[in-house]
């Protein structure tokens, strides 16, 4: 990490911008991360992904063993320069990936034996799955899961729009965490590298930019 760089990209950013970075940089968080799985519906993903940048979850993961698509930018409302999005081609993959960082496989479904939304320990390090609407999530998600999770429903319907289930779900387990005594914040690394990235993603002609100051330092 380049702290010299970080420094000369600050210089273009207004002050506004910056306080605006430290103040959402203070809320986020890799204690949870998302991922959704094969969502045909390019508009879920894009919802939820914005979803994930109002709730301060800092990763959003994307299985696409069948289907694959870009996040639509209108839906997704600039979320998309300000969440990382990683792309991965079987769930087995991300599966293991997420176990590797520690993440316990949560898994979003309405059976009985999940555990109410509720009642959940966010206390615990967790990647929370969801399916699509219609199928909901593969067999390997939940056979894999460590637990997986409900929203008590009172009526006919059985199942909520992923989008709204994911805001529902993440709502709740935030606000839940950040009134405990959880280390949930991002280290001064992660922050820092964050700094950069959307300083690069906010500012104009930025790779002429650091071409020059590259240039200038090599003298």
């Amino acid at each position: 990490m380049d702290l010299d760089l970080l420094e000369h990209l600050q210089s273009f950013l207004t002050e506004r911008r910056k306080e605006t970075f430290e103040r959402v940089l203070s809320k986020r968080t890799r204690h949870f991360t998302v991922v959704t799985e094969d969502v045909y519906q390019l508009h879920n993903t894009s919802a939820v992904m914005r979803s994930c940048d109002v709730f301060g979850i800092q990763d959003l993961s994307i299985v696409e063993e069948q289907n694959a698509k870009g996040i639509d930018k209108e839906i997704a409302m600039g979320a998309q320069k300000w969440v990382n999005l990683h792309r991965y081609n079987t769930v087995d993959t991300c599966i293991d990936d997420l176990k590797n960082q520690g993440y316990q496989i949560v898994a979003t479904s309405p059976h009985n034996q999940s555990v109410a939304l509720h009642n959940f320990d966010v206390t615990k390090k967790s990647a929370f799955f969801f399916g699509t609407e219609r199928d909901g999530l593969s067999k390997t998600v939940l056979d894999t899961a460590d637990v997986s999770l409900k929203i008590p429903m009172y009526g006919f319907t059985e199942s909520l729009n992923i989008s709204v289930s994911a805001a529902i779900i993440l709502q709740h387990v935030v606000t839940k965490l950040k009134q405990s005594d959880v280390d949930w914040s991002l280290t001064q690394d992660e922050k820092n590298i964050l700094r950069i990235l959307w300083a690069k993603k906010t500012i104009r002609s930025v790779d002429d930019i650091i071409e020059r100051f590259y240039q200038n330092n090599l003298k």
